[in-house]
């Protein structure tokens, strides 16, 4: 069974090698990579190659041109995609071990579902191995994404016919387009899905949904809008109460 991970990248020479090292080193034989980069200026386009050049009994896929934001990129790279099973990298982060996408894998293959899903964590800049926060999916339900609650989509595995069947994400969000497909998904679609227990993904923090005050109130308009397109019952109040679990995220599991 084929598995295409896509890792979309702009200006990102200090940390995509991370991003691609973790794939490469996946104990899964069966990986189609998708590299879908913005035009880098800062030498990222030269990094990717360098790898590929050394890399070359690797299957890698690059992509290098202009493009309307992260998820006219991650559209550009689901179209590409041939596997059975599609996964979405950020260039920031990285798997956390080389068993992820097979345990992946064999999830899908023993369960009669359409996604899979498991747990990450954020780590420090300076310290990759220092966890700041954990973001368990562990007790999601489609009902908790009225109040905000997605799982973590670095670890959101989907079979490449639920992209076929119910779209792709919606450019004209700025943040929050990886919610509304879920909710589009999970919700709307009922499609089915299962957790994994482990730790896929480690990211780094300083997200652009996490930068400042003003992403956070355009990422909770966002959300609230995604739950109005795919008739989830919500409102602000709803929204914001999921700061008080991410709290608890920062002691230790939620």
């Amino acid at each position: 069974m084929k598995i295409s991970i896509i890792t979309v990248t702009y200006n990102s020479k200090e940390t995509i090698q991370d991003a691609i090292d973790s794939v490469l080193s996946q104990d899964y034989d069966n990986i189609e990579y998708i590299i879908i980069d913005g035009a880098s200026m800062d030498g990222t386009i030269e990094v990717v190659n360098e790898i590929i050049e050394k890399k070359s009994e690797k299957y890698i896929k690059f992509v290098s041109q202009k493009d309307n934001g992260i998820y006219d990129a991650m559209n550009k790279g689901i179209s590409l995609a041939t596997g059975v099973i599609i996964g979405i990298l950020n260039s920031d982060d990285f798997y956390i071990n080389n068993n992820v996408i097979s345990t992946v894998a064999n999830e899908f293959m023993t369960k009669n579902v359409g996604s899979v899903f498991g747990d990450l964590v954020y780590v420090r800049t300076d310290d990759l191995d220092k966890i700041v926060r954990y973001y368990g999916s562990a007790s999601f339900h489609p009902k908790k994404m009225a109040y905000g609650w997605m799982p973590a989509h670095p670890t959101f595995f989907v079979k490449r016919e639920i992209y076929e069947l119910y779209g792709l994400y919606k450019t004209d969000y700025m943040i929050a387009a990886d919610y509304e497909l879920m909710a589009r998904f999970l919700v709307r679609n009922k499609v089915s899905y299962s957790y994994i227990p482990k730790v896929f993904v480690k990211m780094r923090t300083g997200g652009v949904s996490t930068k400042n005050l003003k992403s956070n109130w355009v990422l909770n308009k966002e959300i609230i809008r995604a739950c109005i397109e795919n008739g989830i019952e919500t409102n602000i109040f709803k929204i914001y109460s999921k700061y008080f679990t991410k709290i608890n995220q920062l002691i230790g599991k939620a």
